[in-house]
């Protein structure tokens, strides 16, 4: 047992070698034009190692990112009060500002989206009612709204944060009650 406990503790730290590695290249060239050699010998790892892990240098980025944006989502499912929950997921949000302007200027934002989305239709899936919605108004108002909080959000950080984060709540808030709204009136006839 501790002969694989010991493995795992040297495959997790070579993923986090390579990650910061990445990330560190990432501030001053963009992702297309990082190679998986550049990275293996910024992190101090072979790139046996990297290709024991991964296949790709997005691979790494999803593998970093996934458990951190997860894990958050699963906090504010489990311990923040329901009207509280869109509050808390933009103050995640605003926390991840820098590292999405990093991934929009670098190129590696549809990453970043995907993970984002990914979580935002599981919070939508625990957080809605969904009565009298079938199960295609549901999938689909899903997609919509989680398309739309990230462009909103995304728009706000990138933006320069003009308004309160509270005033982009609201702005979420009424357009998540008025579509939903919207869904019930065309299930009703």
């Amino acid at each position: 047992m501790a002969a694989t406990n010991h493995a795992q503790e040297i495959k997790q730290d070579s993923q986090n070698y390579l990650a910061t590695a990445l990330l560190q290249l990432l501030e001053t060239k963009d992702l297309n034009d990082l190679t998986v050699t550049a990275v293996v010998k910024r992190a101090g790892v072979s790139r046996m190692a990297f290709y024991r892990h991964f296949t790709t240098l997005a691979d790494v980025l999803t593998a970093h990112f996934t458990p951190i944006i997860t894990q958050q989502f699963d906090d504010i499912l489990a311990h923040v009060p329901q009207d509280q929950k869109l509050a808390a997921l933009g103050t995640f949000f605003t926390q991840l500002g820098p590292t999405l302007k990093l991934s929009v200027t670098r190129g590696f934002e549809s990453i970043f989206q995907q993970i984002f989305d990914q979580n935002m239709q599981r919070f939508y899936a625990v957080t809605m009612t969904w009565d009298g919605a079938t199960a295609t108004q549901q999938k689909y108002w899903t997609q919509f709204m989680s398309a739309g909080v990230y462009r909103i959000w995304r728009e706000w950080l990138l933006g320069g944060q003009q308004e309160s984060l509270t005033t982009i709540h609201d702005l979420i808030a009424t357009f998540q009650t008025a579509t939903m709204t919207a869904l019930r009136q065309q299930a009703r006839h």
